[in-house]
Formats: C-alpha cells, sequence, structure tokens
C-alpha cells in the first residue's frame, strides 16, 4: 500500500467518523477522501516560518538581577505599584 492510499484511507476514515458513521456511504467517502488527497499533494508545501531574532530589550525593572525565563515560557510582566487612595471629600 503507497502513501497515497494510506492517506486516503485516513481521509476516507476521518470523513465517515464526522458523519456519525453512516452505512452505505463507503463510495462517497472514497471519493472525497481521494480528492482531499490530490489536492493536498498538489499544494505547495510551506517551510515553517523561523522567528527573526529581535534585539534584547533593557529590563525596565530597577533590580540589577537578570530575570532567566525557560524557553517556550512567557516573562511575568513587572507591575506598577497602585497609586494611593484620595481622602473622601464630606
Amino acid at each position: 500500500m503507497s502513501t497515497d492510499d494510506k492517506r486516503i484511507r485516513e481521509f476516507a476514515y476521518q470523513i465517515w467518523e464526522s458523519e456519525g458513521k453512516p452505512d452505505g456511504q463507503e463510495a462517497r467517502h472514497w471519493d472525497m477522501a481521494r480528492k482531499l488527497a490530490e489536492a493536498e499533494a498538489l499544494a505547495p508545501s510551506k517551510a515553517p516560518k523561523v522567528a527573526k531574532a529581535k534585539p534584547a530589550a533593557k529590563p525596565k525593572a530597577k533590580s540589577s538581577a537578570a530575570v532567566v525565563v525557560p524557553p517556550g515560557e512567557k516573562p511575568q510582566p513587572t507591575k506598577k505599584p497602585r497609586a494611593p487612595r484620595k481622602p473622601p471629600t464630606i
């Protein structure tokens, strides 16, 4: 079985499942799957996007200690201190 046949089989199964696994629709599912596989094969393959390196921004925190953030995680933003409340007017 070729890779194309396996892909068509996968598509047909996904279509069958998405329609609630109906009986008697095999020919239509295989035809739809064949068309999807052909379209997929003809589509230009896109290379994964590579993130451009940005210059490192200076930390805005007042402390001189550098914050180390593991890859894949976002650094926690530093919060501004709240302004004191104004006294109620009488």
